[in-house]
């Protein structure tokens, strides 16, 4: 005897078979945030030269907070890991080094990492968070092979599967405004933003 399944959209599944022990949702929201604040932590560092991964002197230790390294002096926050952080067997280096601090890549790279940054600290649009945050991973995934401690895994591909768990859980109602983001008219009609 054959069972009739009866499939409902996708969308209702995710919304009523999603985590509910408020436990979990409170520890998806904890990591929610964490990876919000390190996202925009990133895209300050490099707007400002703060001095922890932009504008430190590698040789000599001095930090130069504000100076020509900063984005909004005119430093490029793609420049330095794309041409000099791409390991040399990588197949794609060659690719990643002639897009090394074009000004497309830079406000590509920069939008991303505000975007993301806000999404998942607020926890709105958490769907596309997880798109982009994946995708945004997956080339730094791409970029970083191949590995020196893994041959496949890296914190990279690591993030990416867990941008995607924080999209899939809907982890931006916990501790966040999701909900009252889904809501909203432009959400409703557009159900990727949620």
């Amino acid at each position: 005897m054959t069972a009739v399944q009866h499939h409902q959209p996708v969308d209702v599944l995710v919304e009523r078979d999603v985590v509910t022990h408020e436990i979990t949702r409170r520890g998806l929201a904890v990591l929610r945030i964490g990876f919000g604040l390190t996202f925009l932590w990133a895209f300050f560092d490099k707007l400002l030269a703060l001095g922890f991964a932009t504008g430190r002197n590698a040789e000599t230790g001095v930090v130069d907070r504000f100076g020509p390294d900063a984005w909004i002096n005119g430093g490029s926050p793609t420049f330095g890991f794309l041409s000099f952080g791409v390991p040399e067997d990588n197949p794609f280096r060659g690719f990643f080094n002639a897009i090394a601090g074009d000004a497309w890549a830079n406000w590509l790279f920069m939008l991303g990492l505000l975007g993301l940054g806000v999404a998942l600290t607020l926890g709105v649009s958490i769907r596309l968070a997880g798109i982009t945050g994946a995708a945004l991973y997956l080339m730094m995934w791409i970029a970083s092979l191949p590995l020196e401690t893994n041959p496949v895994l890296d914190a990279h591909l690591l993030g990416a599967v867990t941008v995607v768990v924080l999209a899939l859980t809907l982890a931006g109602d916990t501790w966040g405004l999701g909900t009252q983001w889904a809501e909203t008219k432009l959400v409703r009609r557009f159900p990727v933003l949620r």
